[in-house]
């Protein structure tokens, strides 16, 4: 798989993942809407749990599959390529009913232990059943993955996020007469409505595709078999340092959840008041800074296989290529986001909540904070797929830990200070995610030698990002007295896109090579061309 390749798989990645953000504002603005910052307090207190074990049962196994499938893949193993996809489902499988039965029997006692407020039991309660179902899904994903078919995860992921949004939507206005903790509830059930139905369509995808995957393993020459217990051995060894990496983000929001609800008391806000400031943290502000990794998981997810498959062909050309193909990719949709998040925080801010002006308001301060940390985020997961393919897994985990403690000393003292509050938690999380993202480059360039274009990685991109803001605070600055802040704020935007784009193509930021790695690429590059718009 080359770049070429995995390029395509992002691309197919970040499209279904912009359709599943779409959905998710469809879902989560709503929500913030009907049920308000109270009942989003409730609604995110399930959450950093829930996240928790989804994290120790589905993010490292998947990834493990995708690597393994696809060395087998590249020295022609299609056989032993498919035993490790059964194998690691049945892993999956328990691992999920683990998780689910700890969340949905334990609802209570974790309540108490975190200090959340008593009504967020049922929303813990009813996302349960969730952790059970997403793991089925998630051993799929591994496999097709592997064999570079994004396809079905993409389908998978869309299918997901529309039971989630129509349930949990629907379940929330019909609860919301019972009280807002039911409401909260029911929101939260959406998961697991989600985790059934796409569960079931990656299951029917792979039956449907079941016999050309066994006439493949059939027409190849057959491998010596490995037993269960090496497979398993394989898996561990890779997911166990995947998943300890992961887990750590959760166990940050965690820290947050602890941290903040009780800096805040000690500073003098009531336990209602900091549950408010907690819900436009997480509620309004931080799943915004989470879109542009739309692609960037994507790319991320597809680094992984491909680098794997270079380093198994011993093509050390192809990995460092794919290093800095992957590294461009993620600034190009870093900069400009973090941009966009920090000049036009509060205009957005307004547009998503209108009927919670003040909270939004409160949020935008949050939301200009964590807007820098987009470009961190975005190489941190670049970075973190390359060193997974490049079969050193552990380092991403020892260092986004490295970012965590600065985070928890970060957000306690931050925190504290009354001026500052629920901000202290954005300037922690924004911290340890640059830090995490520097010393993983250092680690890249350590083992791999590869040298990046400073003009091509981060000048040209950097002219296109300041060319674009100038024209956005002017569009919004003269149009927002005329229109409003909803269309001008679209406006701005809409036109920030195109000028950022316009910018790239005059400076030489993005060329013709780009184009041709995505699907439907060459269809581009001609539309251009008449326009005289591609320079290379």
């Amino acid at each position: 798989m080359g770049s070429k390749s995995f390029l395509k798989g992002a691309v197919i990645l970040g499209v279904a993942g912009i359709i599943v953000k779409i959905m998710g504002a469809f879902f989560r603005i709503p929500l913030a809407n009907i049920i308000g910052d109270e009942g989003m307090g409730y609604y995110q207190a399930s959450y950093p749990i829930y996240v928790l074990l989804l994290t120790i049962s589905t993010a490292g196994i998947p990834t493990a599959i995708s690597k393994l499938v696809s060395e087998k893949y590249a020295v022609g193993d299609p056989y032993g390529a498919h035993r490790i996809f059964k194998v690691s489902f049945i892993l999956l499988l328990i691992t999920g009913i683990v998780t689910s039965s700890i969340m949905f029997f334990g609802s209570r006692r974790i309540v108490e232990i975190i200090k959340s407020p008593p009504e967020a039991y049922y929303s813990m309660l009813a996302i349960a059943p969730a952790l059970f179902f997403v793991p089925i899904m998630a051993a799929f994903r591994g496999y097709f993955q592997g064999i570079q078919d994004m396809v079905p995860t993409a389908v998978s992921q869309i299918i997901e996020q529309f039971g989630r949004t129509v349930v949990g939507l629907v379940l929330a206005l019909f609860l919301f007469r019972k009280g807002i903790d039911l409401a909260a509830a029911g929101a939260s059930f959406g998961a697991a409505a989600g985790g059934v139905t796409g569960a079931i369509i990656i299951i029917l995808i792979y039956y449907k595709r079941r016999h050309s995957i066994f006439q493949e393993i059939q027409s190849r020459p057959r491998f010596k078999k490995e037993n269960s217990g090496k497979i398993i051995y394989r898996i561990m060894s890779i997911a166990i340092p995947i998943t300890m990496g992961a887990a750590i983000i959760p166990v940050m929001n965690m820290i947050d959840l602890a941290i903040v609800m009780r800096r805040l008391q000690d500073i003098g806000y009531s336990a209602e008041v900091a549950n408010e400031l907690y819900g436009q943290l997480t509620g309004m502000a931080a799943p915004l800074i989470n879109l542009p990794q739309i692609i960037t998981v994507g790319l991320a997810v597809s680094l992984v296989p491909a680098i794997s498959d270079a380093v198994q062909r011993k093509n050390n050309l192809l990995v460092k290529n794919t290093i800095q193909s992957g590294t461009r990719v993620a600034l190009l949709l870093g900069l400009p986001s973090a941009a966009g998040l920090v000049i036009l925080s509060k205009p957005i801010m307004l547009l998503l909540y209108p009927l919670q002006q003040t909270s939004a308001v409160n949020a935008a301060d949050i939301l200009s904070i964590l807007g820098f940390g987009v470009i961190f985020l975005t190489l941190l997961q670049t970075f973190t797929g390359i060193l997974q393919g490049l079969g050193r897994p552990s380092i991403p985990v020892v260092n986004l830990f490295i970012g965590a403690v600065f985070k928890v000393i970060l957000t306690y003292f931050f925190t504290g200070i009354y001026s500052i509050n629920i901000k202290g938690a954005a300037i922690g999380t924004v911290m340890a995610y640059g830090i995490a993202a520097l010393l993983n480059f250092l680690a890249i360039k350590r083992l791999t030698k590869v040298d990046f274009s400073t003009m091509d990685v981060l000048i040209k991109p950097v002219i296109a990002v300041i060319a674009m803001s100038i024209s956005v605070l002017f569009i919004y600055g003269r149009l927002t007295g005329i229109l409003g802040n909803k269309i001008t704020t679209l406006v701005a935007v809409s036109m920030g896109i195109m000028i950022y784009g316009l910018m790239l193509l005059a400076t030489g930021g993005i060329t013709k090579a780009d184009f041709q790695m995505i699907p439907g690429g060459n269809r581009i590059i001609k539309i251009l061309n008449s326009l005289g718009l591609l320079r290379r």
